[in-house]
């Protein structure tokens, strides 16, 4: 497997999550504070909304490279 058909493997599984899921989750910790012995901290819930165009055209590109890889 070349370089080319890895990446085209991994925009087609990209773009499929993104067309199934529409989003995704994730936690970043933004404050910190240690007074002494008490430390703390603030976590925030980040959502991401993922376009139905950009997981179409991952899948698209996805497809594209894949053939023109064959071809060479």
């Amino acid at each position: 497997m070349n370089s080319t058909t890895i990446l085209a493997i991994v925009l087609i599984v990209a773009g499929t999550l993104g067309l199934v899921y529409d989003q995704f989750s994730f936690t970043k910790e933004t404050h910190q504070a240690k007074i002494g012995p008490i430390e703390l901290s603030v976590k925030e819930k980040e959502t991401v909304n993922v376009p139905k165009w950009l997981g179409g055209g991952a899948v698209v590109l996805g497809i594209v490279l894949l053939v023109v890889g064959r071809k060479k």
